[in-house]
């Protein structure tokens, strides 16, 4: 049978901030199991490039930073909405399913976003 584990009260103060940093560290290297999340940082190091080509401005960099922590955390959120979903029904049913792809629908709207103002910007549209 699993470990038992004993829920601790919240630290506060600056143990409270040590303590989210590394919930927050947890959480990226769960995202990193998942290919979507490495696939999406993949294609942020192909734009790093493109946009010095391009000669990208300050704010077409901080956009660009602000839409792929976006990307990201969506990627998160559908993650674990999937991982929720394999506990509470691990059998197939329409609940599970819609549930899966509504959050796949999430993330391909943000991605469709920050792949358009790449687009944009590599076009000389902004």
């Amino acid at each position: 049978m699993g470990e038992d584990r004993k829920v601790m009260p919240p630290r506060r103060g600056l143990l409270h901030v040590v303590d989210a940093t590394g919930y927050s560290l947890a959480g990226f290297r769960r995202l990193w199991q998942e290919t979507a999340a490495r696939l999406e940082l993949g294609a942020a190091l192909i734009v790093v490039p493109a946009f010095v080509w391009r000669g990208a401005e300050v704010w077409h960099w901080l956009a660009a930073l602000a839409l792929l922590a976006l990307v990201l955390s969506v990627e998160a959120l559908n993650t674990a909405i999937e991982e929720l979903i394999d506990r509470l029904s691990p059998e197939w049913s329409q609940m599970a399913k819609d549930a899966k792809d509504l959050g796949s629908l999430a993330v391909g709207l943000v991605q469709l976003v920050a792949g358009g103002f790449v687009a944009a910007v590599l076009a000389g549209l902004l």
